[in-house]
């Protein structure tokens, strides 16, 4: 994990050998050329306003070989958008997802999911991931962000829906001194608070006597955000018996094993047993009918508060027209502290039914909605809290010996880590009766739980601290870090040929370490209420009188459903500041010691070779070839075992593209290229671990990772035409598609074994493996158009508008109980949605911007749920919109303001069991904030 010290110490001497070099030549060619230069970039990336930063856009979709589409900051240090997932969506063929927490965090391109991306052209990562979660750099940092659908081979290989491309600001994008003050204020009406973000840039450019010119720019940001997000969950489905049950069973009895042991249904099904009207299923040689019922309801109120730090600097010198060197450091920070407050209900008594009028739904067996008696339940107080540190240093040096070749070198050191921490605490108790609805209003449940007539006790009132008993603590938490050192080497010819116009050769070599540790305990005090649970905690040391440990949620699911409006749980923050009393209570340590979990060490080299061509005036490309090759060693612990291992994969991938200059104004594009994805380093893990079911139902779980997976590789081939009808304006469609081997699903099998309790089950065990193919194509159109010599009153009126439609198909292995595969069944891809578009309005004119913009995406499948249940496995989440404005005037040329507005519609957020089964087997539902912000900026 630490070879990289030798190698970061000889690239350093390199390093400096090259700037002794440039310092002996710093007195040729000072100053006519390098002005012109400067002068050339300022153009090219300083923009303000809604008009501009489009077409600059449009300018680095055309000027690029590649098929690539971007956004750019309005002005220095503002994007559209509270993050740039959110700005994101608007791009063509861009689809988001993922709304919680404050923000919105899914993204896919062209509808898959794998998306790599990189901060200046450079690999990122967090912790012990291969990749860095975008949304954790802040917007107030960036320049643009381009979003690459093809790539030359001379950019990283991973990412086989595309790469994303950060850009952050250098001293030289300005013409001198640069000083920007941004501040805002921003209102989430869910938790009802108001959060800051603010940013500062100070850039600035010396002319130095006898040694060139210098730059440097620093870049702070930093955010707050409070978020709740409330969700209503109706449960997964069991088999049950009707009202005449087999012989020896009891009425709307969950239906268990056969008396030799073997499960009476298989759980796991992609399109689950049977569920039409008269179904039956032979239990110990009986042939009975049955009724499929979720045998739970359950909800949370999500909340949190989290902060986000982070910093950018760059150093620029250009002794002379020769050499440039560059200096930069990148810091993102993250802080956050949640509290999930969860209520579960089961609504019905697994062994022995108790429960009264069922109804069903039409034509099935399907239950809709029944009384029951004598239901278990709990109230889960689960609290978190992360930490993200990570950081990137760079140095470069970019030499032009001559007019037709340049070199560029680079070592780029990083540093990550991640800590988090975890308590929860059950709440429990038997419920005297209920009734359920499971799809009370389009989807969502409804729950009401009855009063004992035979006591005074109001067992209705879920937040009554006196109907509840203390349960089981969960105690846990763990770290992931990672560093990394790279060396990059590249050289540019260009050439006078009659053909070929330069060829680009380069390497880039890699070692990267990744390790985790994790700790975990739990334990249960049997017989205790809450109300002794307070004084037992206060005997321990506990602040106060011990009525902290309980949490009140309210005006639960803003009262959108038929549904009790607060209930209480154990208070996780309360937990954590009394830690050591809650450990003595429940006979915990109370220092437990993190264990390490997996270390890994990888050596990653890449090495490519490129050669822009033309073929005529106006037929010109890309040929290039990369050949990667990446080498692990991994160590995994489990209970203080280790095993170790090793994985390796090799490739060489082509890339191809033609530009056809087929007018001045039209340009035409074909593609061909192949990207990967390379697993994650703790799905390799070979240990197994095994869960007893949290109630009787006849299968217990199992999990584990997969030493032998392999890479996930893409074959490309896009098609595109771009017309530039006007100044700013355009009218660009694509075709595509997408054929990949080796998708990575969960492979499950049957294991009959003796659990934790004693008792011999079937465990349905999990595990990653490369099993499934998919092919995915589509056609993408968008428009950016500001028409000219419209009235007065319209005059810089302007749309931006794109439309994705997208046919996707993949191969799905159904699994035997012994883990064989004993068939395929077809699905479409996860995460891709069949259509969707983005229509924005802008308006522009007198220092006065406004952008509305819309975004729909059809239904999508998510992925599947746990392998134990009858109901189809498939995830499916209804049609997802999204409504934002954003407004800004400029007071002064040096002061603006801003209002802005996010998730106008506040939608249910949805998803279901089963292609078409949004009301059958209807699942969660989630409500997020509306958000509004108010800002000032200040530039000078």
């Amino acid at each position: 994990m630490y070879k990289k010290t030798a190698l970061a110490s000889a690239v350093l001497a390199a390093m400096m050998a090259q700037i002794s070099v440039a310092q002996s030549q710093q007195q040729s060619q000072q100053q006519s050329q390098q002005q012109s230069q400067q002068e050339e970039q300022i153009e090219e990336v300083t923009v303000q306003g809604i008009r501009s930063s489009l077409t600059k856009a449009l300018d680095i979709k055309r000027d690029n070989t590649q098929i690539i589409d971007a956004i750019v900051a309005e002005d220095i240090g503002k994007f559209p958008d509270n993050n740039v997932v959110e700005a994101l969506q608007r791009v063509t063929g861009v689809q988001t997802t993922g709304r919680g927490g404050g923000e919105v965090t899914g993204i896919s391109i062209r509808g898959l999911t794998d998306v790599h991306t990189t901060v200046n052209g450079r690999d990122v990562f967090t912790g012990a991931g291969r990749d860095v979660a975008i949304w954790d750099i802040p917007a107030s940092l960036l320049s643009s962000v381009n979003v690459y659908k093809t790539r030359s081979a001379d950019r990283t290989e991973r990412g086989i829906a595309g790469s994303i491309d950060v850009k952050t600001n250098r001293p030289f994008m300005f013409d001198g001194e640069k000083v920007v003050l941004a501040a805002r204020g921003i209102y989430a009406d869910q938790p009802d608070k108001i959060d800051p973000n603010v940013s500062a840039l100070y850039s600035n450019r010396w002319e130095l006597e006898n040694a060139g010119e210098i730059g440097a720019l620093i870049n702070i940001g930093y955010a707050e955000t409070h978020y709740r997000d409330d969700s209503m969950t109706a449960g997964a489905v069991f088999p049950f018996f009707s009202a005449t049950p087999a012989s020896n069973y009891t009425p709307y009895q969950m239906i268990p094993n056969n008396s030799s042991g073997k499960p009476v249904w298989q759980a796991g099904l992609e399109n689950g047993i049977p569920y039409s009207a008269g179904s039956t299923l032979n239990v110990d040689g009986e042939t009975v009918d049955y009724l499929m019922m979720r045998d739970a309801v359950f909800g949370s109120v999500f909340s949190g508060f989290r902060k986000r730090p982070a910093a950018s600097f760059s150093l620029q010198w250009a002794p002379n027209d020769d050499w440039e060197f560059l200096a930069e450091g990148f810091y993102t920070g993250y802080r956050n502290t949640q509290q999930n407050a969860m209520w579960f209900t089961n609504t019905l008594e697994h062994q022995n039914g108790n429960i009264a009028i069922p109804l069903v739904y039409e034509g099935t067996n399907v239950v809709k909605e029944h009384q029951g008696r004598g239901n278990g339940g709990f109230q889960s107080g689960d609290y978190a809290d992360g930490k993200t540190d990570s950081y990137l240093w760079a140095l470069g040096a970019k030499w032009t010996p001559t007019d037709k070749l340049t070199l560029n070198s680079e070592l780029v050191l990083q540093d990550s880590e991640y800590t988090n921490n975890f308590f929860a605490m059950r709440f429990d108790r038997t419920a005297y009766g209920l009734d359920v609805d499971y799809n009370d209003r389009d989807g969502v449940p409804s729950v009401e739980f009855w009063d004992n007539p035979a006591t005074a006790v109001d067992e209705s009132d879920i937040s009554a601290v006196a109907n509840w008993n203390a349960g089981t603590v969960y105690d846990n938490g763990g770290s992931s870090t990672g560093d990394s050192a790279a060396y990059s080497l590249d050289a540019d010819w260009q050439l006078d040929g009659s053909f070929i116009d330069s060829i680009k050769v380069g390497g880039r070599y890699q070692i990267r370490g990744a390790e985790t540790m994790s700790r975990d305990q739990s334990a249960g005090i049997g017989g205790t209420s809450v109300n002794e649970l307070m004084d037992l905690l206060v005997a321990a040391g506990a602040s106060g009188d011990g009525s902290g440990i309980v949490y009140t949620a309210t005006n639960y699911f803003d009262g959108r459903a038929n549904i009790f409006d607060r209930f209480i749980t154990a208070n996780g923050y309360y937990m954590l500041q009394n830690k050591a009393a809650v450990r003595t209570v429940y006979d915990l340590e109370i220092d437990p010691v993190l264990e390490k979990s997996f270390s890994v060490d990888e050596d990653a080299a890449a090495f490519y070779v490129t050669t822009q061509f033309h073929l005529g005036d106006n037929l010109s490309g890309e040929f290039g070839v990369r050949a990667v090759d990446y080498q692990q060693d991994l160590e995994f612990w489990q209970d203080g075992v280790l095993v170790p291992g090793t994985s390796s994969a090799q490739e060489v991938l082509p890339s191809l593209v033609l530009n056809w200059d087929i007018t001045d104004d039209v340009v035409g594009r074909v593609a061909y290229t192949e990207t990967l994805r390379m697993p994650e380093y703790g799905s390799l893990n070979p240990h197994q671990d095994f869960q007893d079911p949290l109630t009787s139902t006849p299968y217990g779980t199992g999990g584990g990772g997969n030493p032998q997976l392999k890479p996930t590789y893409s074959k490309n081939y896009d098609m595109s035409l771009e017309w530039y009808f006007a100044e700013g304006s355009s009218l660009y469609g694509a075709l595509f598609k997408r054929e990949i081997d080796g998708l990575v699903i969960n492979g499950k099998k049957t294991v009959v074994r003796e659990g934790d309790d004693g008792v011999t089950r079937p465990y349905v065990l999990n595990a990653p493996v490369n099993a499934a193919d998919g092919e995915l194509s589509g056609m993408e159109v968008g428009l950016v158009y500001f028409p000219d010599n419209l009235p007065a009153v319209l005059d810089g009126l302007g749309v931006q508008a794109s439309y994705t439609m997208l046919d996707s198909e993949q191969l799905n292995p159904e699994f035997a109980e012994d883990g064989s595969i004993s068939g395929y069944n077809k699905s479409k891809m996860s995460g891709v949605s069949d259509s969707s578009y983005s229509l924005v309005l802008a308006y522009e004119k007198e220092g006065f911007g406004a952008r509305l913009s819309y975004v729909w995406r059809e239904k999508f499948y998510q992925g599947n749920e746990a392998s134990i249940f009858a109901n189809p496995i498939q995830f499916w989440s209804r049609p997802e919109q999204d409504l934002s404005f954003q407004l800004s005037y400029d007071i002064t040329d040096e002061l603006a303001i801003t209002f802005d507005g996010t998730n106008l519609l506040d939608d249910v957020y949805q998803n279901y069991y089963g292609e078409g089964n949004q009301n059958l087997f209807n699942f969660g539902n989630g409500i997020y904030s509306k958000t509004y912000a108010v800002g000032v900026r200040y530039s000078f």
